[in-house]
């Protein structure tokens, strides 16, 4: 008889978050397999459980996730666990999980704590529709590209930030979006745990002075009716630059357009004018 495999979320800070259930699954299983080993036992000292541990870090992940799933195929029951939240959301996790269906083991959930709901439930934005994009590319050139995908989104908008480029994400963020309402969670549920509402760059101006550390969440409402029509005379200009460069025109309109949400056919039209 195969085993089950059960994706377990861990608090992201307050250890009190953790559910009963959560607690029950980790005593009674097999087999734990922890992003961070010394991490998820720090947890499981506090509740006094002992159990065996397999790293399951990002780098190891398909290396360690046929290892796992031949335990289960064998019989064994695993918990699958993050260092925080819930695995697979921006953690290693998908890869052991996609295998483990592919051979017929179940897989059940375990819900818990996630920073993305928790810092979207105490934004005051809109809650009703909502996308998640989790971390936006490093460098200025892919994420700038990446915003403006999301520049014509009407749902809100929920990122995650490292701590040495949060003051560059959110200039970006600034420069496409405008002035749109956000909030700004940081440490959610820990000691140090701050939320700052208001325009981006009401955030920014209150970032001055501040100490940038920890792990930070942003929400960003959707496009508001107030923005109007998509901004088509400055993806004109893109366009126009990336003649300049030697792109072509119709290659630079379908790189602009679809970066705009814009119409192909319009964009084109407007670049000749």
């Amino acid at each position: 008889m195969k085993g089950v495999l059960y994706v377990v979320a861990t608090p992201i800070g307050n250890l009190q978050d953790i559910t009963l259930r959560a607690l029950s699954v980790l005593k009674e299983v097999d087999l734990i397999a922890a992003e961070d080993t010394r991490h998820t036992l720090k947890l499981l000292n506090h509740f006094g459980i002992k159990k065996r541990l397999v790293s399951y870090w990002s780098e190891r992940e398909k290396l360690k996730a046929p290892e796992i799933t031949q335990r289960l195929n064998e019989g064994l029951s695993v918990a699958l666990v993050s260092d925080a939240g819930t695995p697979g959301i921006q953690d290693p996790g998908r890869e052991l999980v996609r295998l483990a269906i592919e051979a017929g083991i179940e897989v059940v959930a375990v819900p818990g704590p996630s920073a993305s709901i928790a810092a979207l439930s105490i934004s005051g934005l809109e809650t009703a529709e909502f996308t998640f994009i989790g971390f936006l590319p490093p460098k200025k050139t892919e994420r700038s590209k990446k915003l403006k995908e999301l520049a014509m989104e009407e749902r809100t908008l929920i990122f995650y930030e490292a701590p040495h480029r949060l003051i560059e994400a959110l200039s970006d963020m600034e420069e496409v979006f405008q002035e749109r309402h956000a909030a700004l969670a940081k440490e959610l549920t820990k000691m140090h745990e701050e939320v700052v509402r208001g325009s981006i760059r009401d955030i920014l101006t209150a970032l001055e002075n501040k100490k940038i550390a920890g792990e930070y969440v942003i929400v960003v409402e959707g496009r508001p009716e107030r923005l109007g029509s998509p901004p088509v005379e400055e993806a004109v200009a893109e366009v126009k630059a990336l003649m300049k460069k030697g792109v072509g025109r119709k290659e630079a309109v379908k790189s602009v357009a679809k970066s705009y949400g814009l119409s192909k056919k319009e964009l084109y039209d407007r670049s000749l004018q």
